[in-house]
């Protein structure tokens, strides 16, 4: 993992495979249909789980408003994806930039600030103290299984209740709560990376009924594991 910090604003986006984001106590996904929107000078920290090809918009300060808000992440729409395409011919060296590349370039700026108003629910802590922080990654290595609280808290050195307390005052949410959602973004991450089916990612995950995992997906995503698919092939 590595610090990513520009002094432009910075629309990231993978157009194949996935990244990974860390910033503010939170981690996200970038599946190829979800943009990070960063403002200029904000510290990201950026992991590449598998191998990926970034798409890539840096505004200046002087051409678009700061973003809504440091660092959002979003779903992005099917006008925004084709709008970063087509910004994709462009580059920093080709200024001053063409009438239509600026009006191209405008558009997409304000497509996408628009679309960062609403961000992505798909988000896990990434937890402050050390015991938290490594109950989070054995969660997350441990997720195909059926995990078990009490498990996580003794390999941390932490009394099930303590480490309870731990979840709810620096994440605000319990340890099943976050377990949820961190298979969720796994299953995310398999279905940008290949077609694996369904049930099989489900499983894969943790889930031991397809009806439940495609319950926790849509409630999580508002789609459901197919159609979120198939977003990441316009």
């Amino acid at each position: 993992m590595r610090e990513l910090r520009v002094d432009r604003h910075y629309l990231l986006c993978a157009s194949a495979g996935t990244l990974r984001l860390e910033a503010q106590g939170q981690a996200w996904l970038l599946p190829p249909a979800r943009a990070a929107l960063i403002a200029a000078g904000h510290p990201v920290q950026v992991s590449i789980p598998r191998p990926a090809t970034t798409a890539s918009v840096l505004f200046d300060t002087a051409f678009a408003p700061p973003p809504p808000a440091p660092l959002t992440v979003f779903d992005l729409s099917p006008l925004a994806q084709a709008l970063v395409a087509g910004c994709a011919g462009w580059r920093a060296a080709d200024e001053p930039l063409t009438a239509y590349a600026e009006a191209l370039f405008r558009a997409l700026a304000a497509v996408t600030w628009r679309l960062a108003e609403r961000p992505s629910p798909v988000v896990v802590p990434a937890g402050r103290s050390p015991e938290l922080r490594r109950a989070l990654r054995l969660t997350g290595e441990r997720l195909g299984e059926q995990v078990r609280f009490e498990d996580v808290a003794a390999a941390v050195g932490l009394a099930p209740r303590s480490l309870a307390r731990r979840f709810e005052d620096e994440t605000g949410m319990t340890w099943r709560a976050v377990l949820r959602r961190m298979r969720i973004l796994r299953a995310v991450e398999e279905l940008a990376a290949g077609d694996t089916p369904v049930t099989a990612i489900a499983f894969g995950v943790g889930y031991t009924s397809l009806s439940a995992f495609n319950a926790a997906f849509r409630e999580l995503t508002g789609r459901t594991p197919t159609a979120y698919r198939a977003s990441f092939r316009p």
